[in-house]
């Protein structure tokens, strides 16, 4: 009687054994995918914001490329050159922004209308004219041009793109500093910064010399004059 009993527990056991294995699987994975949150904005923060910092410096010039195309300033889709040397500077600036937040959100912790204007006068008056240096200069080394031609470059267009970051971050860090958890805070300001990055872009590139897409019919009619002649 009682290896009967055994038996048909085994039985039980082995018969529903693939089932409890499918079902340890399945929520293995559920939990799998419910952590890459966790792990892109907790453990792997400072990878996340390189990278995401990087990607969209990219897509930015990619975008400005493209508009340039449209206007007849590049004859060709894309210059590939230019657009790593972005996503280099891009993945240089990520590390910046991700201490730099941690730390005011670390000496600051408030979220008040005070501490929050304090957050962004220091994000103009300190960090913007960081990161502007840091772009031209990093673009300019990668560029191989001598120090006396990026600080020239520096001078001719700080002042645009400084003005531009007033329009653009001020409202733009009161929403990140009153409302976004410093965890999400680069990624936000990443996301804002694919669009600044095409003005930012256009800037650098604006007094850059092109390939015009008329230049085949100039050097046809300069031909056909000389043959005249």
């Amino acid at each position: 009687m009682f290896l009967m009993k055994f038996g048909r527990c085994a039985q039980c056991v082995l018969r529903n054994a693939p089932q409890i294995r499918y079902i340890s699987t399945t929520n293995t994975k559920k939990n799998s995918f419910r952590n890459i949150p966790s792990l892109v904005f907790g453990k792997y923060l400072l990878h996340t914001n390189i990278v995401s910092s990087g990607v969209l410096m990219w897509l930015g010039d990619i975008c400005q490329q493209e508009i340039e195309v449209r206007q007849g300033k590049l004859s060709k889709r894309y210059d590939y050159g230019r657009m790593v040397r972005m996503f280099i500077v891009g993945l240089g600036l990520g590390p910046i922004h991700h201490y730099y937040y941690l730390y005011i959100a670390k000496v600051m912790p408030k979220r008040d209308f005070k501490t929050v204007f304090t957050k962004i006068g220091l994000d103009q008056f300190m960090m913007s004219p960081i990161c502007i240096g840091t772009f031209f200069y990093s673009m300019g080394a990668l560029e191989l041009k001598p120090i006396e031609k990026i600080n020239e470059e520096l001078k001719k267009k700080f002042l645009d793109v400084y003005m531009m970051d007033w329009c653009v971050w001020v409202p733009t860090q009161f929403i990140n500093f009153y409302f976004v958890p410093v965890k999400y805070q680069v990624f936000y300001i990443n996301a804002v910064t694919m669009l600044y990055n095409i003005f930012l872009s256009y800037i650098k590139h604006r007094d850059m010399p092109h390939n015009q897409l008329d230049e085949p019919l100039v050097i046809i009619q300069a031909s056909d004059a000389k043959k005249l002649n």
